[in-house]
């Protein structure tokens, strides 16, 4: 009898210790969360970051604010997600420099498997190299023969040291051994702006942040950084047509928690993001813009951001590229 009352009695322990972890997950989220685009606003990331963050917020039922958190080629808004209490509240919506910055910053302030919580890849797009709808350079093999005769003369723009797009312009520079002065920006936007007011000569920018401007007449699009022409841009052809056999830079997009998130509360994020994907309003705004859509498990996330590590170190260690 002793022996019934003790175990009964651990029984009611160990209920009263799991309960409260039980109902926390079961009523999440209970108030506002906040996505931390690690961006300026205006661009590319920034579009997916506010139109994911709206779709999420009906299905949640509870608001999300957009926090752009730009510089540091990414790292500072990913820092302020990594040192975020790991409860699902405070999530990031960043690019392929999550995986780059592993290999690219020297001293990052967290770590790339530990601090985060792997939530859901949203999907993968191109980048495009555009220039200004006046601008002299019509091609890709413009640039290039330009470069070769004045090496150093032209610039290119990108979002930040560090990030997918800077990559993009150092792996052209690589494959077609020319050089061209990298310019970063905190953010997109500014990048365009100089663009446009004729300081810097082209941008390497995610289709979604340039698309408006191509359609609208105020850039060129010289090529795509996919392996195969975009479906959203079809006319633009790809940098292996233009002659860079093997060359492909695309960006994707994904979501983080904090780390130490529990997994229920990542499988409830996970849902929201692939419901959030799947409305007709995300689809209209984003995946016109040439990003396709493959929401997976955060098991596929993780797998995918190792071999995107593996892939990027290698250009990183080839170029000697690196940043503080």
């Amino acid at each position: 009898m002793n022996f019934f009352h003790i175990t009964r009695h651990k029984l009611a322990m160990l209920a009263a210790l799991l309960l409260p972890f039980s109902a926390g997950a079961e009523t999440f989220p209970s108030h506002a969360l906040r996505i931390v685009a690690p961006f300026t606003a205006g661009g590319g990331t920034d579009l997916v970051a506010r139109t994911l963050a709206e779709g999420m917020s009906k299905d949640l039922g509870q608001p999300i604010i957009v926090d752009n958190r730009p510089g540091g080629g990414t790292v500072i808004g990913s820092d302020a997600v990594a040192k975020a209490p790991g409860d699902g509240y405070t999530l990031l919506l960043t690019t392929s420099a999550h995986a780059i910055n592993t290999s690219l910053v020297k001293t990052l302030p967290y770590s790339t498997e530990k601090s985060f919580a792997d939530v859901a890849l949203i999907g993968r797009g191109p980048n495009m190299l555009v220039t200004r709808a006046d601008s002299k350079y019509k091609t890709v093999q413009d640039v290039i023969n330009a470069a070769r005769a004045e090496p150093g003369k032209l610039s290119y723009g990108s979002s930040g040291n560090g990030t997918a797009v800077h990559l993009a312009g150092e792996l052209f520079k690589m494959m077609t051994k020319v050089n061209i002065t990298h310019v970063p920006y905190r953010g997109a936007g500014p990048a365009y702006t100089d663009l446009l007011g004729g300081h810097i000569d082209f941008v390497f920018a995610t289709a979604a942040g340039v698309g408006k401007f191509v359609e609208s007449g105020k850039m060129r699009a010289l090529a795509v950084t996919s392996a195969a022409r975009s479906p959203s841009w079809p006319q633009v052809p790809t940098m292996a047509e233009a002659g860079l056999a093997g060359y492909e830079a695309d960006v994707w997009y994904a979501v983080f928690a904090s780390g130490g998130t529990p997994p229920e509360v990542v499988a409830r994020l996970n849902l929201a993001v692939k419901r959030a994907t799947e409305a007709p309003i995300f689809r209209s705004r984003v995946e016109s813009e040439g990003l396709v859509t493959a929401v997976g498990t955060p098991d596929e996330l993780t797998r995918y951001v190792r071999s995107e590590e593996a892939r990027w170190r290698k250009v990183v260690a080839e170029g000697r590229i690196t940043i503080d």
